[in-house]
């Protein structure tokens, strides 16, 4: 009798596990949205998407990317590659950039960058396919293995996003679809941090604009660029 009892509360308490289990479960709380944000006009803008300037984007590779209306389209293609500009270099500048990205597609925009190592010798703004995901190194908007944006802003896949970026001195600001996600001093930086076997504080401060084709399909607009 004990013994049928026992495995009667037994039971009744495994049932009462499962319950609290499922009701455990939490819907997704609500995150913030944004949208994109205006091109920049005005004085000292260049577009650096125009007649003009797109011919001077270079890769070691054929046929990786195309223009079309203003358009820059990677075509996604491994292994991974960087799209250089090489009409001018930058130091302290503010940029503007809309870029839509497919489902799972990883990318970046790299400043500051050696031609020769841009990967180590210069620093990328992550431009991921992270919808949905909580912020982290390697999320959209992230210092890229350094700092985690404040917030994950990127739209669904197929969606056009906006990334506005200042850089000065050791101070970078990143915006996503119109929220501020990054605030970085690199003067604090001193000690090497993720990947970079160098401190950024020490990296050069001035440098190429790259594109990163990781080997996914994105695409590329209004990418504006300012002098400071």
């Amino acid at each position: 009798m004990r013994k049928a009892v026992a495995i009667a509360m037994l039971a009744v308490l495994m049932a009462l596990w499962v319950e609290a289990l499922y009701a455990g479960e939490k819907k997704p709380l609500p995150r913030p949205t944004g949208a994109v944000t205006p091109v920049p006009t005005g004085e000292g803008w260049a577009d650096l998407f125009d007649a003009e300037n797109a011919r001077l984007w270079e890769v070691d590779a054929k046929n990786l990317f195309e223009f079309q209306d203003g358009v820059m389209h990677i075509f996604g293609k491994k292994p991974t590659h960087y799209i250089r500009y090489t009409g001018d270099s930058y130091g302290d500048f503010q940029a503007h950039l809309e870029f839509k990205l497919t489902a799972k597609a990883n990318s970046g925009l790299m400043f500051r960058a050696a031609p020769e190592d841009p990967v180590f010798q210069g620093m990328e703004i992550q431009l991921i396919d992270s919808f949905g995901e909580d912020p982290s190194y390697y999320s959209c908007g992230a210092l890229y293995d350094v700092a985690a944006p404040m917030f994950n802003l990127v739209n669904k896949p197929g969606e056009w996003n906006s990334l506005d970026l200042m850089v000065q001195g050791k101070h970078i600001v990143a915006a996503v679809n119109g929220w501020n996600v990054l605030d970085v001093d690199l003067s604090k930086m001193t000690m090497p941090i993720g990947k970079f076997p160098t401190p950024l504080n020490e990296l050069p401060v001035t440098g190429s604009l790259f594109l990163q084709d990781h080997g996914n399909e994105v695409w590329f607009r209004n990418l504006r660029v300012k002098k400071l």
